[in-house]
């Protein structure tokens, strides 16, 4: 039987290996870490950000960047908060609700990918500046005020629990990596992302059509950013304008802490989740002992880079095999 020495361990688990490191830091500072309650809200507190980093980690497949995530979750959020108080809390009310934060969503993805794609402009431009638009106008709405006065069937869609213990949030984060992990593996636009953000022009020398690709993948990211928006009013039970600030940078250190290269054709759906779990410890470490939130961003930065330079480390290292 072939053995295994350490550096090879540290090759291929390396997100794993953190992970555990941290879960033991955190089981010896606070001996209520480890407890199915804990485990079960770190999930809920993840979810969230987890569809959102989703939606990242789909556009650095291709080699690019989606700034305007955060901020078209707050715009689809206050849209879909809007339409659910006009129809006083029934069940077309909450489904038109739904289907407007998509649409909204998804219409500014489409533009984001079109801008890009069609007219050539850089992904950091064009998602910056749908990220002010959509923030901009998530204020607009309501001259930055929050929707409130939602109720309770609106709020069992983002606030509501499985055997009164499992999020539906968590449920739905473990079923879209389930299902996009799926399309990026067995189907041809799935692989087509690997292919594009590997070499561009080879992809489109073989035929993939690069432009459809990219402004789908812009689609698809603004979808999963106005589902999130959604669940997020849901859960919050308000509408909030400033919902989803700073998601997007916490989402590209996800996708990469998860193995995700950002010049693009390397990188997980299922790594981007352990990601986002991992940086979720980190938060609810910091929390259960009682560092003040300042402290908290200053030592979750370093632990960002420690872990990113980590992953470079062991992709340079196999780069050398």
């Amino acid at each position: 039987m072939k053995k295994l020495h350490i550096s090879e361990l540290l090759k291929r688990y390396n997100l794993i290996l953190l992970l555990l490191i941290f879960i033991i830091i955190s089981t010896i500072l606070s001996p209520n870490f480890l407890t199915l309650d804990n485990f079960l809200n770190l999930l809920q507190q993840a979810s969230i950000p987890g569809i959102v980093a989703i939606a990242m980690t789909l556009v650095v497949l291709l080699g690019g960047i989606d700034l305007s995530v955060g901020s078209v979750l707050a715009f689809s959020g206050m849209v879909s908060s809007m339409v659910a108080l006009q129809f006083s809390d029934g069940v077309m009310g909450i489904l038109l609700s739904c289907l407007a934060a998509l649409a909204v969503g998804s219409i500014m993805g489409f533009i984001t990918g079109t801008l890009i794609s069609r007219y050539k402009l850089p992904d950091f431009i064009a998602s910056l500046a749908m990220m002010e638009i959509a923030r901009g106008a998530a204020l607009l709405t309501t001259s930055g005020n929050p929707v409130f006065g939602l109720g309770d069937k609106f709020h069992q869609i983002g606030g509501g629990f499985l055997f009164d213990k499992l999020a539906y949030t968590a449920i739905l984060w473990i079923i879209l990596t389930v299902i996009f992990s799926l399309i990026l593996k067995y189907t041809v636009f799935g692989r087509s992302l690997f292919a594009i953000g590997g070499n561009r022009e080879a992809a489109m020398l073989s035929g993939i059509k690069t432009k459809r690709n990219y402004t789908l993948t812009f689609v698809l990211s603004g979808l999963l950013s106005g589902f999130a928006g959604i669940l997020t009013a849901s859960w919050m039970s308000t509408g909030q304008p400033t919902a989803g600030n700073g998601y997007e940078l916490d989402a590209i250190a996800a996708s990469v802490i998860g193995g995700a290269s950002l010049s693009g054709g390397k990188g997980s759906i299922l790594g981007t989740f352990g990601g986002v779990f991992l940086l979720q410890v980190i938060t609810n470490i910091f929390n259960l002992i009682g560092l003040p939130s300042y402290y908290q961003r200053i030592a979750k930065g370093i632990i960002i880079i420690l872990a990113l330079l980590l992953n470079n480390f062991v992709a340079s290292d196999k780069g050398k095999e």
